[in-house]
């Protein structure tokens, strides 16, 4: 039997007892994409945990500590990565890390549309402004909330997958056909609710659905600028614009403060709704959201 043990040892990977590949994404719907993709193999964890916002995000110490057995970090660009990206390299070297990102051509967040001294006239204002960590001309990172994109950030995740681990490629392929079909169907269903709508605007107290509405051809109307609040004159030209656009309801992202899209709700007599970018169930949730644009867009 002692004999036998050290064969045994060696064998263990064959006989499907091998370690998953532990990966680290920067946000959840990221990791979701890797455990779907990965399957039983990998073993996904999450930097910004569920209900934190990704602008000013700190990694706790124990996830810091647990990037020393990752073989993967998959990033995407959110505000907390700068500050803390050469941190999570350092905490393990021989980490692999790879931008979720690749190949896509990246949209600038959304500045207001009204008058540029109403904001600049809020700076003296009693109120502090609540920065996010968005800097002007700031590339926008929630690429995530595209169905076709995400197809492209599946395919970067499969491949990087193999490369590290080539003895389960057939599962990798497998299930990442299955996702992409699955985008596919949603990215279908997006369309037929939402082409078909005379209004193409709709007002968001945080720019993170910019990329959906490039999909889909609609336009978002954030009330934050550059990661920070609008001051009183700013506030009044949304409400304003918000008017003239016939917007009915303010969209919110439940990590956000949502003290403004209540007051410019309020002034035209609409809505707040609170829709997630950062759910784990990804294909639930982006049919929910195209179900609550469709009616806001309504006519």
């Amino acid at each position: 039997m002692l004999l036998l043990l050290p064969l045994l040892l060696v064998m263990l990977p064959t006989l499907g007892f091998a370690e998953p590949l532990r990966v680290f994404a920067s946000v959840v719907p990221v990791q979701t994409f890797i455990q779907t993709i990965g399957g039983d193999q990998v073993d996904a964890r999450v930097m910004v945990r569920p209900g934190f916002n990704p602008a000013t995000y700190e990694p706790t110490p124990q996830q810091i500590a647990a990037l020393a057995e990752a073989e993967l970090y998959v990033r995407i660009g959110v505000p907390f990565e700068q500050a803390w990206m050469e941190r999570i390299r350092s905490a393990n070297p021989k980490m692999q890390v790879i931008d979720a990102r690749e190949g896509i051509a990246l949209r600038q967040l959304e500045a207001h549309t009204h008058d540029e001294h109403a904001h600049d006239d809020h700076q003296h204002d009693e109120h502090e402004h609540e920065h996010d960590g968005h800097d002007e001309h700031e590339q926008d990172p929630h690429v995530w909330t595209s169905p076709p994109l995400v197809i492209q950030i599946a395919g970067v995740i499969r491949e990087t997958l193999t490369e590290l681990d080539p003895a389960h490629a057939e599962e990798f392929t497998r299930n990442h056909a299955a996702f992409v079909a699955e985008l596919q169907a949603l990215d279908q269903e997006l369309h037929a609710q939402l082409d078909p709508l005379p209004n193409r605007k709709f007002m968001v107290f945080h720019p993170a659905w910019g990329y959906f509405a490039d999909t889909y051809g609609l336009t978002q109307v954030p009330i934050e600028r550059e990661g920070k609040e609008p001051g009183a004159r700013a506030l009044a030209a949304l409400i304003e614009q918000a008017k003239e656009d016939g917007i009915r309801v303010i969209f919110v992202q439940p990590q956000f403060d949502q003290r403004q899209a209540r007051e410019v709700a309020q002034n035209i007599n609409g809505a707040v709704i609170a829709v997630d970018p950062l759910a784990v169930d990804y294909v639930g949730n982006l049919r929910r959201v195209g179900r609550e644009f469709a009616q806001a867009l309504a006519p």
